[in-house]
């Protein structure tokens, strides 16, 4: 198996993807790999309201200029990474990099712009409509990835455990003993 030169970590700045830059970031210190951190923003932050009162129907929004919407996305990212910069200090290099487009398409390209070896994602766990309806990026990006795709999701509570607190929560009495 051939060593890791380049880690792409997509990330959406939520705290399921800082489990993946953690462990990327432990994956490229093992590996003396270098890793790119990718933002791609929200192309619906680009629309800004003139009036605070009636900005839910204001049709005549303005759409911010791209170059501040990427702006505004790169400091949110540096403001992401400001806890994990111990970890990022093991590794080899770290780049991060702000795109704006549809997600899947950009993690994609920016993995094949940037030769990455390996993309780790930590998808959310949607239900059962909206991945019908809209599909996972995760799914995505492994159809489309010029290179392998690991995926990382924090781990579900035991079966033994999952059903448990639901007395507790919802104030249900159970019988412990049976009266004699």
């Amino acid at each position: 198996m051939k060593g890791l030169r380049k880690i792409l970590i997509p990330t959406d700045l939520s705290e399921n993807s800082r489990r993946a830059l953690l462990y990327g970031c432990r994956l490229a210190g093992e590996d003396k790999a270098s890793l790119v951190i990718l933002h791609v923003a929200n192309e619906l932050n680009a629309w800004e309201y003139y009036s605070e009162d009636l900005a839910f129907i204001q049709l005549g929004a303005k759409p911010w200029p791209a170059d501040r919407v990427l702006a505004e996305a790169s400091l949110d990212l540096t403001r992401f990474l400001e806890p994990s910069l111990p970890s990022l200090k093991n590794t080899a290099s770290a780049t991060k990099r702000v795109v704006l487009g549809p997600v899947a398409q950009q993690i994609a390209a920016v993995a094949e712009e940037e030769d990455a070896d390996l993309v780790i994602l930590s998808p959310r766990r949607h239900g059962g409509f909206r991945h019908l309806l809209f599909g996972a990026v995760t799914d995505q990006v492994t159809r489309s990835s010029p290179c392998p795709v690991l995926s990382i999701t924090p781990p579900l509570p035991s079966k033994s455990w999952r059903h448990k607190w639901a007395p507790v929560l919802f104030g249900w009495q159970r019988q412990r003993v049976a009266n004699v």
